[in-house]
């Protein structure tokens, strides 16, 4: 990687660090549009890998609007809001099928499905920060990133043999157990300053939290390969699209979300 690349890949990365540290400074209605703002790019540009798509501009749109709707209903706090929004989802791609439908029977239900999918991959997985404290919110951000880091610089400096070429042919076995081993140690160090659980138990949570990462990043790489697509778009200088960086928060911060329902650490 070129010195030039390098530092498009660092100016872009402070440029992410200062909008979700805007949003930690004053939460509350900052961080919940802040957080939707930004699923909504990332669902336009997840809808936007499957073109050509019928009915694209439409389910790009819906998509923003029940992104708003969903985050919101979470919210709330209400169990049943969330379900319901849902439902409204489906139903909605279900009329449109319908109406698709009508005038055109080769019509495919796939694009909705795709919409539906979008969904659920992103605010649904990152609704989980609007119930999360500041420390919440930088541990998992922070593990998503050292992981990704530190598999990217161990593998490009010593990997070799490759872990799953046929999904991601550049990662590297080294780069797996760098990633893995940066997380564990930086996790532990956060939550030993910060947190209330014991060192063995953030050792655990950082273990999980960068399979996570690794999971969310080989899921993304296979979706492109899918699709035959480099970048999931060009947004970012240096580092592709949106959803090339979020690739791996949006597999920890559920996972964080699930484990904290049954153990305490902050």
């Amino acid at each position: 990687m070129t010195i030039a690349l390098h530092k498009k890949r660092l100016a872009t990365a402070v440029c992410l660090t200062a909008i979700p540290a805007l949003a930690l400074v004053f939460q509350g209605w900052v961080l919940f549009v802040v957080l939707a703002l930004f699923c909504s790019l990332t669902l336009w540009e997840f809808y936007t890998m499957f073109q050509p798509m019928p009915g694209a501009t439409t389910i790009k749109g819906l998509g923003a609007a029940f992104t708003f709707v969903m985050l919101g209903a979470f919210a709330t706090g209400e169990p049943g809001y969330p379900a319901m929004v849902f439902l409204g989802a489906f139903w909605t791609a279900a009329v449109l099928f319908l109406l698709r439908f009508s005038s055109d029977s080769t019509s495919s239900f796939k694009p909705f499905l795709v919409f539906l999918a979008g969904l659920i991959y992103i605010p649904l997985n990152f609704h989980f920060l609007l119930s999360f404290s500041r420390h919440e919110i930088l541990l998992v951000i922070g593990a998503a990133a050292i992981s990704d880091t530190a598999a990217f610089y161990c593998g490009t400096l010593w990997g070799k043999k490759k872990i799953w070429p046929k999904v991601s042919p550049k990662k590297s076995w080294v780069g797996s157990l760098g990633g893995m081993a940066a997380c564990m140690l930086a996790t532990t160090a956060f939550g030993l300053s910060f947190g209330t659980a014991h060192i063995c138990q953030w050792l655990l949570l950082g273990a999980a939290l960068n399979i996570a990462a690794q999971m969310g990043d080989f899921f993304e790489s296979a979706l492109k390969r899918s699709l035959d697509i480099k970048d999931s778009g060009s947004l970012l200088p240096g580092h592709g699209g949106l959803l090339d960086r979020v690739d791996s928060l949006l597999l920890v911060v559920p996972t964080y979300g699930l484990i904290r329902m049954a153990h305490t650490f902050f």
